[in-house]
């Protein structure tokens, strides 16, 4: 790998005008480019009755997303463990894994990914329950992987198959400390989400690897930061490339839900004092310019985390756009064509 590595999170968005099923098609054919283009790690998000983000169901995606690459790894960023049953978890990366033994990595999120109504639609247990049941659930989940339940556990015996194809690489993914409390104390690799919570990451990240607990599987901590990018040949056209996220972040956060505008859009939107100081409290989560500009920001981040991955969200009007602006960042940082 380079001396900082790139990764894709893919949140399949939905373009203006588009359907799902665009949003979809799109995330098959950005893996095939990020594949090309020497990306590291290919993650598919997961996300529920969101007219924007059409990802629901990552497992299904990352059988799609194997199939159509060769070198890129292919995971879940990250599988929202507090809807699902550990086992049936299990089940299917260790599926995928023996289908594409070594490509497979396994990210687990605490959030719900979706509203607290689609919440309990998914699981059945409010939110606040689902959280509280979430550790557990997390131990079961290592067991199942492990073959290692313990004795006394309810369901010692049950085996997740299929066995023998090896483990996917596990990541606990996060923007908080207290999901970084949980990674450190399995021994698990920690991503955290600035792009959700640019705040006090690199604080969260080195009390990870303070008290991380090496176990069999992972020596040392292992850590890397999800970020949202938008790179373009000029600023002023990153710049307007931008302002369509931006606001779709504030339609979003004011109940207005819809897919993601164009530049028009953005351009003609009168804005109020309060919305321009949400945007540009909200840019704290992002990195936009030009190529040397987002190199030089990217690695300044990776320094103040202390990490050498980096997994860039892009979300532009058009795929075009965002193709464009993933093969930008992978010139400027010399990432090795496959």
């Amino acid at each position: 790998m380079p001396e900082l590595a790139l990764s894709v999170l893919d949140q399949s968005p939905v373009p203006a005008g588009g359907t799902g099923a665009d949003g979809v098609r799109a995330t098959v054919e950005l893996a095939r480019a990020a594949d090309r283009l020497g990306y590291h790690r290919y993650w598919l998000a997961e996300h529920h009755n969101s007219p924007a983000l059409a990802g629901t169901a990552p497992e299904v995606l990352i059988a799609r997303v194997a199939a159509e690459t060769r070198g890129v790894r292919v995971g879940s960023g990250g599988v929202m463990l507090s809807h699902y049953s550990p086992l049936k978890v299990a089940e299917s990366f260790r599926v995928l894994e023996a289908l594409y033994p070594g490509r497979i990595d396994l990210g687990i999120g605490r959030a719900p990914g979706s509203d607290g109504r689609t919440s309990i639609a998914l699981d059945g247990h409010p939110p606040g329950e689902a959280a509280a049941r979430f550790p557990g659930q997390l131990v079961d989940l290592l067991g199942y992987l492990g073959g290692q339940l313990p004795p006394d556990h309810p369901y010692h015996g049950v085996r997740a198959m299929p066995e023998g194809s090896g483990q996917p690489e596990l990541w606990l993914l996060g923007s908080s400390d207290q999901s970084a409390a949980y990674a450190a104390h399995l021994g698990l690799a920690f991503s955290f989400a600035h792009f959700i919570n640019p705040n006090g990451g690199p604080d969260v990240m080195a009390a990870y690897r303070s008290h991380f607990r090496p176990t069999e599987q992972m020596t040392g901590p292992v850590g890397s930061v999800g970020i949202s990018v938008v790179c373009a040949e000029t600023s002023a056209h990153a710049a307007d490339l931008a302002a369509c996220y931006d606001l779709y972040r504030l339609r979003n956060e004011t109940g207005k839900r819809g897919t993601f505008p164009t530049v028009e859009e953005a351009r003609s939107h009168p804005y109020t004092d309060r919305d321009r100081a949400h945007i540009a409290a909200n840019r704290g989560r992002m990195v936009v310019g030009d190529p040397p500009r987002c190199r030089a920001e990217l690695v300044a981040l990776a320094e103040q985390y202390g990490v050498s991955e980096m997994v860039i969200v892009t979300i532009c009007p058009t795929l075009s756009e965002r193709l464009r602006s993933y093969e930008l960042l992978a010139e400027t940082f010399g990432l090795a064509p496959r």
